[in-house]
């Protein structure tokens, strides 16, 4: 073999030795990243960001701030994220409601959630609990629509628009039921009524409810997830129960501004499906009723697209909207 062909080999070696290591650099942040939370804090979404944050803090080596911007049921936050400098510095803690209710909800948005956030992974399912008050004799979920067609029920929830309102419309528009929908302010004051007997059942987050279910006060018939609750795994889904198909999930994940180039996406993926799956991280997330479900950049957009379609036909079907 010439001098000169070996040269050539090892200059072509070198090179793609340098290539690879460059197609292998991965994004690393250069100052604080903020990730926007679209509700108070106390809550599910805020108890996510948190939990998640500080461990995605030490895998970066750059301090994650969470910066809580509640109203519009998640609005203000998502619309923030669209307009932030598409860095890897901005990220968004996103919720079903401002992904995949709202644009259907509000008569205007100033964001597309197709369009203007890219996804980075789904993070956790919030599984809700179909629970009645003592008082009414339905044992399981068909029982509860029998008996919904012969006698008037209502059902209470945290607000128009939320999780638990929206499962109670896709459960009437399955079962071909007619449950009145009472609101309240907040899922605390829907579920002292419930506790007192002046609403008859409510889509309850798993956490609310497991005390009140274990200690008898209130009667679990099923969830509202595609699969069972870590917390309430004696509970059947709503469609193993019967109601084929029904899905209400109320779920969590992280996002950040469109044109975010892809490296830093796949970074902040593959750093953030690290951090759901330590042990401390899931145990604190699952005592709150949050179930882990890390996903591909691909899969959590697929999954808020399906589920925009799904919740626009429901809102729709329920003659529901926001003046805004």
């Amino acid at each position: 073999m010439s001098k000169t062909l070996i040269s050539r080999l090892l200059t072509g070696a070198v090179l793609a030795a340098f290539a690879a290591q460059g197609t292998a650099a991965e994004w690393q942040p250069t100052k604080p990243i903020r990730m926007l939370v679209g509700f108070a804090p106390g809550g599910g979404t805020d108890a996510t960001a948190r939990a998640m944050g500080s461990k995605l803090a030490e895998r970066l080596g750059q301090q994650i701030i969470i910066d809580n911007r509640p109203g519009a049921a998640g609005n203000i936050a998502t619309d923030l994220t669209a307009q932030a400098t598409p860095d890897g510095h901005t990220i968004l803690m996103g919720t079903i409601a401002a992904l995949a209710i709202n644009p259907a909800l509000y008569k205007k948005l100033p964001f597309d959630p197709l369009k203007d956030v890219i996804p980075i992974t789904r993070a956790v399912d919030s599984t809700n609990a179909l629970v009645v008050h003592p008082s009414v004799p339905a044992k399981n979920v068909m029982e509860l629509v029998a008996l919904a067609k012969t006698k008037p029920l209502n059902g209470g929830s945290s607000g128009v628009g939320g999780a638990g309102h929206l499962a109670l419309e896709l459960f009437n528009l399955q079962a071909g039921t007619k449950i009145v929908h009472i609101a309240y302010k907040g899922g605390g004051p829907a579920m002292v009524d419930l506790l007192g007997g002046q609403i008859n059942l409510i889509f309850a987050t798993a956490a609310s409810a497991v005390g009140h279910i274990k200690s008898g006060k209130i009667r679990a018939l099923a969830v509202s997830t595609s699969k069972r609750s870590g917390l309430l795994p004696e509970l059947p889904t709503v469609s193993e129960a019967g109601l084929k198909g029904f899905e209400a999930n109320n779920w969590y994940g992280l996002l950040a501004p469109a044109k975010t180039p892809r490296n830093i996406i796949d970074r902040l993926n593959k750093e953030a499906i690290v951090v759901m799956n330590l042990p401390d991280v899931k145990d604190l997330l699952f005592k709150q009723g949050l179930d882990v479900s890390p996903s591909t950049p691909e899969a959590f957009g697929a999954y808020i697209k399906a589920e925009k379609a799904q919740w626009e036909k429901v809102i729709k079907a329920a003659g529901l909207y926001h003046t805004n």
